[in-house]
């Protein structure tokens, strides 16, 4: 028996039929986690090949009420981060048998809640946000609706909602020190959004770094985590007599921008002039153009916390985890290294 006519739509019946087995074993052997023996899903996808037979995915999800599927709400691409932690989650996600759905969507609260009704009306199991800020009033209709929400390197006051970030406030102090081990006396931090939990403790960790040095910031501007923005920003502050001798950026997205302007606008060696930390070590940032110090946001296991705190929530563990994954300061050219330093 060979395929159908291309109209005529072969249904689980067929395959049933043909591998000489019930329709309720068909739906074992495609159903992820069910129990079927191997002689049984042996015959059963020969005889799926032979039908050119597929699952219906929705109908499935429709009778079981899960669908498998993870909605994903990013904010922006721009920075490398996110493509790569983006990819390791859907590989994550398909490893353990589900999918995500990628909507995109600014930090406006009228865009955020357009989309996650959205998400909503795709009968979603979960949705995990990247970057993305979660109003109590978004936080109550998920709850409500029975959608477990993971927060992904951004973190809120809400204690309904699960977040994994890394330890932002740790990874500030850690390039404040640095800075300050190396000599360095006016060091400024180009700031991430500081509407976002990630600028402001990042920043946080800094201040609270340079005081243990016995240090005040020479200067803290919000970069937006926009490279336009960070860019005019290291300009205007080597506009005056004045001017720092090392920057801690926000992000690396940010600190690529700053480089480029102050080598090749302003004439700047790096480090010898001013020496530039930045966050996320992007794979990027091991580029020899940049060689840039930074401090690592650990996405590998930020990735996995993030998968195993929405499939328990989904499976029925709706306990909120709050995750900080602490990460190092990898050391490369951009800024100049203590005498003695040891990593």
């Amino acid at each position: 028996m060979t395929g159908r006519g291309s109209f005529e739509k072969v249904t689980s019946v067929d395959v049933a039929r043909l591998a000489g087995v019930s329709q309720s074993a068909v739906s074992r052997v495609f159903t992820p986690g069910a129990s079927a023996s191997a002689k049984t899903a042996a015959k059963v996808r020969k005889a799926a090949e032979l039908l050119g037979y597929r699952p219906n995915v929705l109908a499935r999800a429709m009778m079981t009420g899960r669908s498998r599927i993870v909605g994903v709400v990013v904010a922006y691409l721009e920075n490398q981060f996110y493509p790569l932690a983006l990819e390791l989650l859907s590989r994550a996600l398909q490893d353990r048998g589900y999918h995500i759905l990628v909507f995109m969507a600014g930090n406006s609260t009228d865009k955020i809640a357009e989309v996650m009704a959205e998400l909503l009306d795709y009968q979603v199991d979960g949705i995990v946000t990247a970057s993305v800020a979660m109003s109590n009033d978004l936080a109550a209709r998920c709850s409500a609706a029975g959608i477990p929400v993971v927060m992904f390197n951004r973190g809120q006051d809400d204690l309904r909602l699960s977040e994994v970030t890394s330890d932002n406030v740790a990874g500030g102090r850690r390039a404040a020190e640095f800075l300050a081990a190396g000599g360095h006396q006016r060091i400024a931090h180009i700031m991430g959004w500081q509407g976002s939990s990630t600028g402001r403790d990042r920043a946080a960790g800094f201040r609270a770094g340079l005081a243990a040095c016995g240090l005040a910031p020479f200067a803290m501007v919000d970069g937006e985590y926009s490279r336009e923005r960070a860019a005019a920003v290291a300009r205007d502050l080597f506009k005056g007599p004045a001017h720092p001798d090392a920057i801690f950026v926000g992000n690396d997205h940010m600190a690529f921008a700053v480089v480029d302007a102050l080598r090749h606008e302003l004439g700047l060696r790096i480090p010898k002039d001013v020496s530039i930390v930045g966050y996320d070590d992007v794979p990027m940032a091991a580029w020899p153009s940049y060689a840039l110090t930074t401090i690592r946001q650990s996405v590998e296991p930020m990735v996995a916390a993030t998968v195993e705190a929405i499939l328990g929530q989904i499976e029925g563990d709706r306990t909120p985890r709050r995750i900080r994954i602490d990460g190092p300061l990898i050391v490369r050219r951009s800024a100049r290294i203590p005498e003695g330093y040891v990593p």
